[in-house]
Parts: C-alpha cells; structure tokens; sequence
C-alpha cells in the first residue's frame, strides 16, 4: 500500500512515497476505506513544512474521501459500496468544542495518521456520508474547508437572509463560504487582489468586489458598500487583516476567526472592538454532527464545490508548492 510520509523535521523535500503494510480488515465499529481522493488545506501546509511538529514518518493528509469496502462488527450506519468522507476531529462527535477539542492530537494527517494513502481503517465514526452524486474529489473539500465554512455562518453566526457577509480571498474556505451565505440569502463582500480573480468570485454570487491592493483601507470600503458594515466577516488573514475586518464590521456584528495567514500574532485593535461591540470569535473546523448538517445541505442547495487543480500521490510535495504560491483558485485535491 503507497502512503505519502513526512519524515522529520519536515519539509517538501522530506515528503516520500513508501510501501506499507495494508492495514488489514476493519476490527468492531470499523470500517476499511478506499481512499480515492483527498484536499489541501493551510493546516496541511503546515504540518508538510515542519512548522507544526508531527511524528516522524506520519502520514499525511487531514481530508479523505473514498469507499466502504469492508464493514467490523456492529457497524450498521454504513455498508459496501457506500461513499464516505472523514471528519477533522474525529473524536469530537456533538456539542460544544470544549473541552473535546484543545489540539490536534486526534486529528489526521497531524496527532494520528491521515489520508495520502490508498486504504484506512478507522472507527465508523470518524466518517460520514458524503453528499449523494459528488465525486470523490469533491466530496474531499468537506472535511476541512468546507466544514470550517459552514459553522462558521451557520453553526456560529446563524446567518439569515439580508445579511451582510465578508469573504476575503479564493481558497478553499473563502469560496465555501461565498456559496454557503449566497445559499442562505445574504449579500456578499468579496475582496481579492487579482481583479480576474474578483469577476470569478462575481460569477459565483458576490455582490460588491474589493481589490485590496488598490484599496488598502478597504474596511472602509466595506462600510460604505453595505451602509453600515457586514453582519459577518470570515477572517482568515489573522493579525495582518484583522484590523479591517473589524473597522468592516456592523456594531454587534461577528467575526470568525478562522485562519492565520498573515501570521500568529500581532497588533488588535481593542479599542474598536470595544466600540463595535462585535464578537470575534476563533475557531478550527467542526463537529461530525455538524458535518452531517452540512451534507445534507450541500445535498438540498445543489451548489458544488470549486477545484482548482488535481495532483497525484507521487506529486504531493509539488501540490503544496502550487497550494503556497497562491495562485490557485478554490481546492487543490489529491488522488491517491
């Protein structure tokens, strides 16, 4: 069986394909899972780079996709044949994050082994369904990205029709939410610094564009494109655009924080946030009954996620490069 392993310290060039054993048949409430595709997220960049320690000889890969090819003992929610997608925290089930989640230590491709692999044995509730017709690819844009997306504004934010959303850039995440507030009736501010990039986001549903480049103040903009400010702005810059994010926002609005892209920390803002009254909230993916809502949403709306480019196994170490050069436009995907 071919896996895709980081040896320590980390580093693309420390990423190899190696033969291992096949992990054999699944045990009571497991299952065996063919793994046909997986995607690149932020968090996997990190891990591949050696900027989150992991393991030596881990396998990478949070997201996986595939079939059910056997079924352990006492399993009854799945069957042969069945798609299935993996959940980020698979040990985080229902409920509130705390104090299920502090850490990675349980998730894949990070605390345990991930998915750049060709099978998986897991328990059965380290998965859920995936969407009815998606293909293996897309469905892989859920566990993480699109799960994040959808707490986010739905779990977290409850948006509503009329509200007033902020997205911010064309990765996997932003361009989930784009199509998760659009399918919830909100009005959509999406900022980019390619203007072709910004007639893409228009084409899926954004209502006002902002070049940030151009509009280096463009927390300002967004106040006066929506009169007043975003009900929600999901903010994955970090301390680097935070300080617009919240000038952005509606006094009482909400702020999801859900990315570090500009780095770990740096200067807020208080003052600001005070006077807005806004909720800044930080948060990582979501629960697997969260991610059962989503499915079944994404199931109901039709919307689809957007991929950017496929890579094969052999070729993980070169998707993350194009994944860091930023020139990608939505999920860059995996096939084992």
């Amino acid at each position: 069986m071919k896996a895709a392993i980081l040896q320590a310290p980390g580093g693309f060039d420390n990423i190899t394909i190696q033969d291992l054993p096949d992990p054999g048949q699944p045990g009571p409430g497991e299952i065996r899972v063919k793994l046909h595709a997986s995607s690149l997220n932020f968090h996997d960049l990190l891990v591949a780079k050696g900027a989150i320690p992991t393991a030596d000889g881990r396998i990478l890969m949070s997201d996986g996709a595939g079939v059910v090819e056997a079924v352990g003992a006492g399993v009854t929610e799945f069957q042969l044949g069945d798609h299935v997608v993996s959940c980020f925290f698979p040990h985080w089930q229902d409920g509130p994050a705390f104090p299920a989640v502090g850490n990675f230590a349980h998730t894949p491709g990070d605390g345990i082994d991930g998915f750049a692999t060709e099978h998986a044995v897991r328990p059965a509730t380290a998965f859920t369904r995936a969407p009815r017709g998606w293909s293996h690819e897309e469905a892989a844009t859920i566990t993480t990205a699109g799960l994040t997306a959808w707490r986010a504004l739905v779990g977290d934010g409850q948006t509503k029709p009329g509200d007033k959303v902020l997205v911010m850039g064309t990765g996997g995440v932003s361009i989930a939410a784009l199509q998760i507030a659009k399918m919830a009736g909100a009005e959509i501010v999406a900022t980019s610094s390619s203007d072709e990039k910004l007639e893409r986001l228009r084409a899926l549903g954004a209502d006002h564009l902002i070049n940030y480049k151009r509009v280096p103040d463009w927390g300002t903009r967004v106040q006066e494109l929506t009169g007043g400010g975003v009900d929600h702005v999901v903010e994955i810059g970090g301390p680097g655009t935070l300080a617009q994010s919240i000038a952005a926002v509606r006094v009482g609005g909400h702020i999801s924080l859900i990315g570090v892209l500009t780095g770990l920390e740096g200067h807020v803002p208080t003052a600001v946030l005070m006077s807005k009254q806004a909720r800044l909230q930080g948060l990582i993916v979501g629960s697997r009954r969260q991610q059962q809502d989503y499915v079944v949403a994404l199931e109901q709306s039709g919307i689809r996620p957007v991929l950017d480019r496929a890579f094969p196994l052999a070729e993980l170490a070169a998707a993350f490069r194009h994944q860091e050069s930023g020139t990608h436009f939505g999920k860059v995907t995996l096939v084992p």
